[in-house]
């Protein structure tokens, strides 16, 4: 086996081998090498070569256009001839009876009883390797990986979301108990003011009625008095009449008071609210679930709609009916909508409520999903074109990076890396980084000629629908035209939507006439209509379907609530 020096650089997944010039390694210098010399076994620079040349007229060294004729890197060398199990022997052995390859160590301590244990050198002889065709399967097990991986990921963020969306409930169930304490604590205070207050006014009839039999009493004593020494008769037998009167209500009165003890208000706490709080382990249980999200299936299968649902967005702060011109949603199932008339973006829970809001400077048109807690939004001003990176925090919408454009913008769609953005006329492709690649595709004969724009999940494939021409666009990564869809019934198609699945999804209509559709991948026949004019509440401008519930969301225009379309 040839011997030879290199240096390996490590790029993440990637491993790059190089080679160093053998001549200059000697002299303890790192060099690339752009040169090996079959005959020699070694390798030259570009300039080291030069003197082989002169010395060695006869050899014929390879350059890197044919590095085919290379060896073998060493580090690639003993990377494949490592044993897993033992990783200080070389594997030089192959057990047919498990199919597997073994070292020394192996094959005496794993496969000593095994009838077809033979070299390598033995078994290669006469075998033919289809190293391509093993490349591609590689290759396209590390595309499988890597969605496996983002999806993973993906579930990482949503656990985290989940977690704050509860945490949240748990202060809202606190809340909710707090407050149902401070009814019952008011009810209570209230039970024992109204206690107090009947308690009080028995008290004060009593005193007031002390205070009356006083008075008279003291009156008549007074009278009594005045005329003791004076032949009054008349008066005398009318004084004692009333004495006698009074001292007789008096002796009574006190008769029937005289065993009355204080008055005092006790409070008996609820002792069960106490035993059945103190029972509890916590405010309720915590669970966890697991999810299968839907992954690359039959782009053509036929999507069908088994009922809807309707749920309005607007909130205080709206000061016009809804246009809702874009939908997102994020993979912890909440969904963000762009309301572009009351110019602001709306974040929705689970259940579809409006749960917080963010308006911007602008009008904002058109919204993608960057990251699992991250959109990119369009919004045009008078003088600024730009697209507005939110993240959701919690329940909260927090403005990130911005990009000046330089044209209107309108649809978004993101896809391995790249930005695409419509301008009524145009699409164009920028770098994440607002970076501008090329203008894909232009149509100057009209306005809105380029509307709503949408990317498979393979990035292959591109669709812009064609509003005021009335037709569907599928381009190429390249922005050739591939297919141009056209219908009858294909009037006004405002929104398009790419399934995770690959399915196409299409709304639009012209009054009275709207519409949902599904068409091919290819885009080149309609597979059904989803929705018409009897399901869809007003004009559908924009259309996303949920993975993660089945279901087609449509916003309206000029309607303050949303559709959400049960789909199998």
């Amino acid at each position: 086996m040839a011997t030879f020096s290199q240096s390996t650089i490590d790029k993440g997944s990637d491993i790059v081998q190089d080679f160093l010039c053998s001549t200059c390694e000697d002299k303890k210098l790192d060099k690339m090498a752009d040169f090996y010399c079959e005959s020699c076994v070694k390798f030259y620079c570009g300039e080291c070569v030069n003197m082989h040349n002169k010395l060695f007229t006869k050899h014929t060294p390879y350059g890197r256009g044919a590095m085919k004729k290379w060896p073998v890197a060493k580090k690639v060398e003993d990377f494949l001839l490592k044993c897993d199990v033992h990783t200080e022997e070389s594997l030089k052995m192959y057990c047919d009876d498990h199919s597997e390859l073994c070292c020394t160590n192996c094959a005496f301590l794993k496969h000593r009883l095994c009838q077809k244990v033979s070299l390598i050198s033995d078994k290669v002889k006469g075998q033919s390797t289809d190293l391509q065709k093993l490349s591609v399967s590689i290759k396209t097990i590390l595309e499988e990986i890597k969605k496996l991986q983002d999806n993973q990921e993906a579930s990482i963020q949503y656990v985290q979301s989940s977690y704050d969306e509860q945490l949240y409930t748990i202060q809202k169930t606190r809340q909710n108990i707090n407050s149902a304490l401070d009814t019952i604590e008011q009810k209570t205070l209230k039970e024992m003011k109204d206690t107090l207050t009947k308690l009080q006014a028995s008290s004060k009839s009593d005193v007031d009625k002390c205070i009356r039999l006083r008075d008279d009493m003291k009156q008549l004593r007074d009278a009594i008095q005045d005329i003791s020494d004076k032949s009054k008769l008349e008066l005398s037998f009318i004084a004692i009449r009333k004495c006698k009167d009074k001292i007789q209500q008096s002796e009574t009165y006190l008769k029937e008071n005289s065993l009355l003890a204080k008055v005092s208000i006790t409070f008996l706490p609820n002792r069960e609210i106490i035993q059945y709080l103190s029972k509890l382990s916590g405010l309720r249980q915590i669970e966890h679930s697991t999810q299968t999200l839907m992954g690359q299936d039959n782009p053509n299968k036929v999507i069908t709609v088994q009922g809807k649902s309707e749920h309005n967005v607007r909130i205080s702060s709206d000061s016009k009916e809804c246009i809702i011109t874009a939908i997102c949603i994020l993979p912890d199932r909440k969904v963000l909508v762009v309301d572009n008339d009351n110019a602001n973006v709306k974040l929705l829970d689970q259940q579809y409520q409006v749960v917080s809001h963010w308006s911007g400077a602008g009008t904002p048109v058109g919204m993608c999903e960057i990251t699992p807690s991250e959109v990119a939004v369009t919004l045009n001003g008078p003088d600024t074109h730009e697209v507005q990176f939110i993240t959701v925090n919690n329940r909260k919408l927090v403005m990130g990076k911005k990009l000046q454009l330089q044209h209107i913008c309108g649809s978004i769609a993101f896809q391995q890396g790249d930005l695409y953005i419509t301008s009524r006329t145009a699409l164009y492709m920028y770098t994440l980084s607002g970076k501008f690649v090329s203008k894909m595709y232009e149509d100057t004969s009209g306005d809105h000629t380029v509307d709503s724009c949408a990317v498979n999940p393979t990035g292959d494939k591109l669709y812009i629908t064609k509003y005021s021409k009335h037709k569907v666009l599928i381009l190429a990564r390249d922005g050739s035209v591939l297919v141009t869809f056209t219908d009858p019934a294909l009037a006004r198609p405002s929104g398009v939507n790419v399934t995770p699945s690959g399915q196409v999804l299409v709304c639009g209509g012209k009054y009275p006439n709207y519409y949902i559709i599904q068409l091919d991948s290819e885009g080149k026949r309609k597979l059904a209509t989803l929705a018409t004019e009897k399901d869809v509440a007003s004009y559908p401008w924009s259309i996303c379907y949920n993975r993660h519930t089945a279901c087609i969301i449509v916003g309206l225009f000029r309607n303050n609530s949303i559709q959400v379309f049960k789909a199998q």
